[in-house]
């Protein structure tokens, strides 16, 4: 059964930085697209990081400068690297990651619990 579990999570104060971790484990063969995604109370899911298995990113606007994604394909590992934090980047913060249980199989997506990130100012 694979499992993504994120990790990193907490308090910190506007201006701060954060690492989010992101580990997927079980049985596959090889992970492809890795994202984060984040969740605000009362708001929608919204896209923040994305990384391509060859290590392209894409970011969304409102965290472009500030975050940096990363992975190691080694350890299966996505990060996500927060600086300059804000208060309006308060969320629960949820990795997800296209996944190939066999060699010629399909890319599945899976999604981890979450972690929250809580910005004071």
């Amino acid at each position: 059964q694979v499992r993504l579990v994120e990790s990193g999570g907490g308090l910190v104060q506007a201006g701060g930085s954060q690492e989010l971790s992101c580990e997927t484990s079980g049985n596959f063969f090889s992970t492809n697209l890795m994202r984060w995604y984040r969740q605000a109370p009362g708001k929608q899911r919204e896209f923040v990081a994305m990384i391509t298995r060859g290590g392209n990113t894409n970011y969304a606007d409102s965290v472009k400068g500030r975050f940096t994604i990363s992975r190691d394909n080694a350890k299966n590992t996505v990060y996500l690297q927060m600086n300059s934090l804000k208060p309006e980047d308060t969320a629960t913060y949820y990795c997800n990651a296209e996944i190939r249980i066999t060699a010629t199989g399909p890319l599945n997506q899976y999604s981890g619990q979450g972690t929250q990130v809580t910005v004071s100012s």
